[in-house]
């Protein structure tokens, strides 16, 4: 299944200083892009480290290097928004800077910016249910179920043969770029996610009741 990419989301003009750069440049460049940090990148691009406006209000450092938070965390323009939502979240960070396969800055990429997944148009999003999850993941036809979309909430409504096909289903429309919340109204033939007990297993659990009855 397609998911959006870092890569189309970032920010490829990017802001960014040098370990030399001083407090004040610092100061100059967080104020004059109305930016809150910058990467700070060695002679090859690799980045080394991150200043954000905090570290600046915290410490009266001279230089990037001293006061920039190292080693940076970053994200490869390859890796999905989940997967750098997630990033931000755990580390407690606003922005990632985004590197290519050589580790070398590309991009930037904000929380801002991957709230702009849910802004998707609701056609978009109903179109890529069908495309992307009944039909290429689920091998059934686009049509095999109704798919409302309304403010990025999906409702599934409908028949399938199999439980485990509509839990599925619900499953991977909850991970479609843009989809806020699913609402499963799906209904099924059979149950196929209860266990069921073979005649030979029950025969068994009779056996051992009536063993019990007869112990004194």
């Amino acid at each position: 299944m397609k998911h959006m990419k870092i890569g189309g989301l970032m920010t490829g003009d990017v802001v960014s200083a040098v370990p030399a750069t001083s407090f004040r440049e610092l100061a100059k460049l967080l104020t004059e892009h109305e930016i809150n940090g910058v990467p700070v990148v060695d002679e090859d691009d690799h980045v080394v480290g991150v200043v954000s406006a905090s570290d600046l209000l915290a410490h009266r450092e001279p230089t990037a290097r001293d006061l920039m938070t190292s080693p940076a965390v970053t994200v490869h323009a390859e890796e999905t928004v989940a997967d750098a939502a997630r990033l931000m979240v755990r580390c407690g960070i606003e922005r990632l800077p985004v590197v290519d396969v050589e580790e070398r800055l590309v991009g930037i990429v904000t929380r801002r910016d991957l709230l702009c997944v849910y802004l998707r148009p609701d056609p978009e999003i109903r179109r890529r249910i069908r495309e992307d999850v009944l039909t290429e993941a689920m091998d059934l036809p686009g049509d095999a179920v109704d798919v409302h979309v309304l403010d990025g909430v999906v409702t599934l409504a409908g028949r399938v043969r199999r439980r485990s096909q509509s839990s599925m289903l619900v499953g991977l429309a909850e991970r479609v770029d843009g989809v806020v919340a699913v609402v499963d109204r799906l209904s099924c033939h059979e149950d196929d996610t209860r266990p069921t007990s073979s005649p030979d297993s029950a025969r068994h659990l009779l056996v051992a009741h009536r063993r019990q009855d007869d112990e004194p």
